[in-house]
């Protein structure tokens, strides 16, 4: 899994590319977090549109930083989720909690 970080004023855009999966969520986890602890930001973009392959442990890798982030008054959107990772999204009821957007900046637009 590698993943690219970009910020848009005080929005973490994080574009994530392979498969998010238990053998990459922990780093996902902390790499994400690392940067939003350390540039101090409440608010982040999720990139899902190199994603190929996502299981449970993505699932919580999401609602992870959703609950951290509404700690502080912050918030998580996801953009570009496709194929077999938005059934995913679906089955588990995770658009229920957080909002998706077709490309990444209606997300950021929106925030």
């Amino acid at each position: 899994m590698y993943l690219k970080f970009d910020k848009n004023e005080d929005k973490l855009i994080v574009t994530l590319m392979g498969e998010l999966d238990h053998h990459s969520s922990e780093e996902v986890r902390n790499k994400i977090d690392d940067r939003l602890d350390r540039d101090k930001i409440n608010k982040l973009v999720l990139n899902f549109s190199g994603v190929s392959f996502m299981d449970s442990s993505g699932i919580g890798v999401v609602i992870g930083r959703y609950k951290k982030l509404s700690t502080k008054n912050g918030r998580v959107c996801v953009a570009e989720v496709n194929g077999s990772v938005k059934k995913v999204f679906e089955l588990s009821g995770m658009f229920k909690i957080i909002k998706a957007f077709d490309n990444v900046e209606d997300a950021v637009n929106h925030i």
